[in-house]
């Protein structure tokens, strides 16, 4: 009996020991978007907690600096979650090496993974296992403590194109007042540059959001601006140059929606957010064509030059808007994103919604498919 129930609590052991092990691996050193299944519950946990503390509350403001905190704050608790799960699997370990006495067992423990050194026991066993411990949390702590120079620096290279937005941009940013100040300023030639620009930020978003799961969370230095609102920002303002306003062709535009796209997607694949995978160009959007039409009038009033096919520009630009526009919308509502336009400023259509609109489309399409076979004009 005494044998299985060692082996048992060398298995616990080794679970725990393993999976803290693991998890600090995958959130500090391993260069790819892998989940980690602790580094999930403590960020969850953690945004039950600040939910409860924003409540119900209408203003932003408050969200925010609530919010502001959860970053830091989730990598607290990681840590902490690290080093109780390391001290409660060597525990373990120390019961099975013939430590009968729990107590003595834990403060062993402790005593070790901090490097305390106030409780040791002389036999071989227990000794190996108090030096592996303290490497162990070293290695821990060390690790978080290289980490968060490299976190913060990517949240500067982040955060210093999204201060950079609000010059072209206005604040809150607004795809239409980009493209009408590159206009009156006689820089539409530059726009290619903000394109490349923009196409490199993505991926480097895409990469680093997903290494680094917890620095999505981490909020612009200015309540009003947001890495999320930026990125609709810029997407809306390629889908509208690409599809809009009349110029010579501009593939960066459209490489740059693209790269967007993909990156937003790969960011809400890793953080289970819904989204259509695959959506048809005919597919329903949140932007309607009213408020698309307004964005014309503006472009006219400020001599913008415009494609002469109103109802062609609308529909291309509603096939490049699908691409994004419900993962745009859904990952803004997920990391609390500050009001803009076309962006946190309404609510993704529900999938209700949107096999409703589809069925809308469809009887459309076969109504009119029979208009065309009788000869009639279709509606």
């Amino acid at each position: 009996m005494r044998l299985v129930r060692d082996g048992l609590l060398y298995l616990v052991a080794a679970t725990l020991v393993g999976s803290t092990l693991l998890s600090a691996i995958r959130s500090t050193m391993l260069p790819r978007g892998v989940r980690s299944r602790i580094a999930r519950f403590v960020y969850l946990s953690n945004r039950v907690g600040f939910r409860l503390i924003t409540g119900r509350s209408p203003s932003y403001e408050r969200r925010d600096r609530a919010m502001a905190m959860y970053g830091p704050i989730s990598l607290l608790l990681l840590l902490s979650t690290w080093y109780i799960l390391l001290v409660a699997g060597f525990t373990a370990a120390y019961l099975g090496a013939g430590i009968d006495n729990l107590a003595t067992a834990f403060k062993m423990s402790g005593s070790s993974v901090f490097t305390l050194g106030t409780t040791t026991d002389a036999r071989m066993v227990p000794s190996i296992l108090t030096y592996v411990e303290a490497g162990f949390g070293l290695l821990i702590l060390t690790l978080l403590i290289t980490y968060l120079p490299t976190l913060y620096s990517i949240f500067s290279q982040r955060e210093a194109a999204v201060a950079q937005l609000q010059v072209r941009a206005g604040n809150p940013p607004a795809a239409w007042t980009m493209l009408i100040r590159f206009h009156r300023i006689g820089m539409t030639t530059r726009l290619t540059d903000l394109w490349q620009t923009w196409e490199a930020w993505f991926a480097a978003i895409e990469e680093s959001h997903t290494s680094f799961p917890v620095l999505p969370f981490f909020r612009s230095p200015q309540p009003e601006q947001s890495w999320v609102t930026a990125a609709g920002t810029v997407l809306d303002a390629a889908s509208l140059w690409a599809s809009t306003v009349d110029h010579p062709n501009d593939p960066d535009a459209q490489l740059c929606i693209r790269a967007g796209f993909v990156a937003l997607r790969h960011l809400a694949d890793f953080f289970g957010v819904p989204y259509d995978a695959d959506p048809s160009p005919d597919d329903p959007i949140t932007i309607s064509r009213a408020e698309y039409d307004e964005v014309c009038r503006r472009f006219e009033e400020a001599e913008m030059p415009m494609r002469a096919d109103r109802e062609a520009a609308w529909l291309s630009f509603r096939g490049w808007r699908v691409n994004y526009d419900t993962v745009l919308l859904n990952l803004a509502r997920m990391f609390e994103a500050p009001i803009a336009p076309w962006t946190s400023d309404r609510s993704p259509l529900s999938v209700k919604q949107q096999w409703t609109l589809r069925g809308m489309i469809f009887r459309r399409r076969a109504r009119d498919a029979r208009r065309l076979r009788r000869g009639a004009r279709p509606s």
